[in-house]
C-alpha cells in the first residue's frame, strides 16, 4: 500500500489510549490504524506495548472460529528509526451498542445478550501458552494464574503510589486483602483469552432495528491470558453479571461454564477490585478533567469497597 492508494483518513472517537484512524482505500478496502502515544507519555505499567496484546487477541479469537473480531492486516510492533509501533486491522460492521442502547426493544435486547453470551463463550475457548499479558509489559507469561494475577494487581497498586492516587484504603492494605484470598486463583488451570474490556462501547451491532446481530467485538488491546470469569466484570460494568440471565443462557448454550460457586464468586470479586483500581488510578496519568475524576470516584469507589467486602465474606 502506498500513500496514493489511500482515499481518505478519518479520526475515530472513543479510544482512550491509542490514536485510532480509519483508513479507506480507493479500491474499497476499509481498515483501522492504531498508533500508541509516545513511550514517555504517563501511563499505567500494564499499558506498555498494548498493541502486542491486541494483535494476540485478534489472532486467538479468530483461531477460535470467531470472525467478528478484526483481522490483523499488517503491524510493526517494535519502535525503530522508521517509526512504529502501529497496528493495521480490518474493520467490523456496526454501531457501538452503547450508542444504540435506547433504541433496542426489550425482546431485542434480551436476544442480543443471549447472542453475546454465545460469542464470549467461543472467545474463551482460545488458550494461551501461559498466564498474563502477552505484551510482556509485566514480564514473561507466568506458569500459574496466581503468579500472573498477583503481578497484575501489584503493578496497578504500585502505579497508585507512583502517581499519588487517592484510594479508599492505603495500597498496602489493599495488597494484603487481595493476598489473603489469593489461594482461590489456583483453581484456574487453563489460560483462556480474556478481553477484559467488553463494555457496550466495544461491541458493534449490525443490521436493521429488530434484526440486529453482533457485527464486531473490537478493541482487544487490554486482553490477557487468564481466568475467563474475569470477563464477567466488564460485561456487567459496575453491576452483577449473575442478574444477566440471557447472557448466561447463551454462554452456557455455547459451552461456557458459569457456575457461581464460592470459588467463582471470590475470584470475580478479585477481578472487580482489579478493574476498579485501574479505573481509579488511570485518571491521574491521563490528566482526566475534574468532573470525570469526580464521577469515577463517586461511582467506582463504592463498587471497589463492595468487592473488597465480598472478599472478606469468603468462607
Amino acid at each position: 500500500m502506498s500513500r496514493g492508494d489511500v482515499a481518505r483518513i478519518v479520526p475515530l472517537a472513543g479510544g482512550t489510549y491509542n490514536t485510532v484512524l480509519r483508513v479507506v482505500l480507493h479500491d474499497g478496502r476499509d481498515w483501522v490504524l492504531k498508533v500508541p502515544p509516545r513511550r514517555d507519555t504517563p501511563g499505567l505499567r500494564y499499558e506498555r506495548d498494548l498493541l502486542r496484546s491486541e494483535a494476540a487477541f485478534c489472532a486467538a479469537a479468530r483461531s477460535a472460529g470467531d470472525a467478528r473480531v478484526p483481522e490483523v492486516v499488517r503491524a510493526d510492533l517494535v519502535p525503530g528509526p522508521a517509526g512504529g509501533p502501529w497496528l493495521l486491522t480490518t474493520t467490523r460492521p456496526g454501531t457501538p451498542w452503547s450508542d444504540l442502547a435506547g433504541d433496542l426493544s426489550a425482546p431485542e435486547h434480551s436476544r442480543m445478550r443471549e447472542e453475546l453470551g454465545r460469542v464470549v463463550a467461543r472467545l474463551h475457548t482460545a488458550t494461551g501458552p501461559g498466564f498474563g499479558y502477552p505484551s510482556g509489559a509485566l514480564g514473561p507469561l507466568a506458569p500459574t494464574w496466581r503468579e500472573a494475577f498477583t503481578a497484575m494487581t501489584d503493578a496497578v497498586l504500585d502505579d497508585a503510589v507512583r502517581y499519588g492516587v487517592r484510594l479508599p484504603q492505603p495500597p498496602e492494605r489493599l495488597r494484603k486483602r487481595l493476598a489473603a484470598v489469593a489461594g482461590v486463583l489456583d483453581d484456574v488451570e487453563r489460560p483462556a483469552a480474556v478481553h477484559f474490556d467488553l463494555w457496550n462501547g466495544n461491541l458493534l451491532l449490525h443490521g436493521a432495528p429488530g434484526e440486529r446481530t453482533i457485527g464486531g467485538v473490537v478493541d482487544g488491546e487490554r486482553m490477557f491470558w487468564g481466568d475467563p470469569v474475569a470477563d464477567f466484570v466488564s460485561l456487567a460494568l459496575l453491576g452483577d453479571v449473575e442478574t444477566d440471565l440471557y447472557f448466561l443462557r447463551g454462554y452456557a448454550a455455547a459451552g461456557g461454564v458459569a457456575r457461581f460457586d464460592a470459588s467463582v464468586r471470590t475470584r470475580l470479586a478479585m477481578y472487580r477490585c482489579y478493574l476498579y483500581l485501574i479505573m481509579l488510578v488511570e485518571t491521574v496519568p491521563r490528566a482526566a478533567p475534574p468532573e470525570q475524576r469526580a464521577w469515577v470516584h463517586e461511582h467506582v469507589t463504592p463498587c471497589l469497597l463492595a468487592a473488597l467486602d465480598a472478599l472478606d465474606a469468603t468462607p
